[in-house]
């Protein structure tokens, strides 16, 4: 049995008249994200990992933010084509672990809906995907409350 992990890694800007969504959850607060897509920098983060795991290309490469198609495209539409593309290289999700670091909003009454989410786009087991969040202490972009960062680890079988 082959065992492959790989790290994602995702910022986005907060920016007024836009949703936040995160996990695929619409999250309410004054400011969403900016992106080409809803961006959603949970699961960007997520893909990220996967595709690096398998060993393919980044997200921006198989979803350009040049392409119109991608244009505040769900993210979790997207996240059900990587699970194909790991699928086919013949991998299956053991694990995905993502850590969100936001000053605001609270993401913890958000969290459980998120793992329901992700493990339901890719079809693994709501305990095969973990989520925690923390604030960076009022520190740095994340504290002045421009934006979020996600980090996500996936772990592939083959």
């Amino acid at each position: 049995m082959k065992f492959r992990v790989g790290f994602g890694f995702d910022v986005h800007q907060f920016v007024t008249g836009r949703q936040l969504i995160l996990g695929g959850v619409r999250i309410p607060h004054s400011r969403g994200l900016s992106g080409h897509s809803d961006a959603d920098a949970v699961v960007h983060a997520v893909m990220d990992a996967l595709l690096g795991a398998a060993g393919l290309d980044d997200i921006g490469v198989h979803f350009p933010n040049t392409d119109l198609k991608y244009r505040d495209i769900d993210s979790r539409i997207l996240l059900r084509e990587v699970k194909e593309k790991i699928y086919e290289s013949g991998f299956e999700i053991s694990n995905i672990d993502i850590t969100v670091v936001a000053q605001a909003p609270k993401i913890s009454p958000h969290a459980k809906q998120m793992k329901m989410n992700i493990s339901a786009d890719l079809n693994v087991a709501v305990n095969q995907v973990g989520i925690k969040a923390t604030t960076t202490e009022s520190l740095g972009f994340v504290g002045r409350e421009e934006g979020v960062a996600v980090w996500a680890a996936a772990a592939l079988i083959a």
